[in-house]
């Protein structure tokens, strides 16, 4: 499997193409939709769903043109299912000049094992930053793509709807430092980071 990172939209958020030599999976577009479509052209793979993340405005903005563009679905977390169709609820009215409201998802994630095609990983639930926020964990390759949870040295802020700093730094405790600590964190915003380097001199996750 591979890994293409692209700093895309307002806040530079990181989005994922996961692909191998058929399919392709899209996590969390967050705007420049044009970036996205020409780096699939002429490839031998192609995009078969899209995976949110959660659903704050940077993480979305190039949904729908992505979708429509591609005729896939889109993946969400059930906590946030009519965040995509709200402006106040995906942050877009108070941070961007023009609010972001775009259609639901076609599917609800829940936690647990998941398969797309040729791509099986885990969906682990990890609220606090959102009330839907989840990481998405591929076990045989190592990689977790934590989305505004976990950071480099940081984690997701909680001062937007349905934020809750202990409720974060629970999930993070229960659900992403069990993992082994040689897995690489990719997350929303930043550089990756490993399990074993935020255990070791993550500021905010102590004790």
């Amino acid at each position: 499997m591979n890994l293409k990172n692209m700093s895309l939209g307002p806040l530079g958020t990181n989005c994922y193409l996961m692909y191998n030599d058929r399919d392709a999976l899209i996590i969390d577009p967050g705007g420049d939709a044009d970036l996205i479509i020409d780096f699939f052209k002429d490839k031998s793979f192609i995009p078969k769903a899209i995976l949110l993340t959660h659903a704050h405005f940077d993480h979305i903005g190039a949904v729908d043109q992505v979708r429509n563009t591609y005729n896939i679905d889109v993946y969400l977390h059930k906590n946030e299912k009519d965040w995509l169709e709200d402006s106040k609820l995906n942050g877009s009215i108070l941070f961007t000049p023009e609010p972001i409201s775009i259609k639901k998802a076609e599917y609800d994630l829940e936690e647990g094992g998941m398969q797309i095609e040729s791509f099986s990983f885990d969906v682990l639930h990890t609220p606090g930053h959102s009330p839907g926020s989840v990481c998405f964990f591929f076990k045989e390759s190592g990689i977790l793509i934590g989305g505004d949870a976990l950071f480099n040295r940081g984690v997701g802020r909680t001062d937007l709807p349905g934020g809750n700093m202990e409720q974060l730094k629970e999930s993070i405790r229960t659900k992403l430092y069990t993992l082994d600590n040689s897995v690489v964190v990719y997350p929303g915003h930043g550089p990756e980071t490993t399990i074993g380097q935020e255990k070791l001199h993550n500021p905010f996750i102590t004790g």
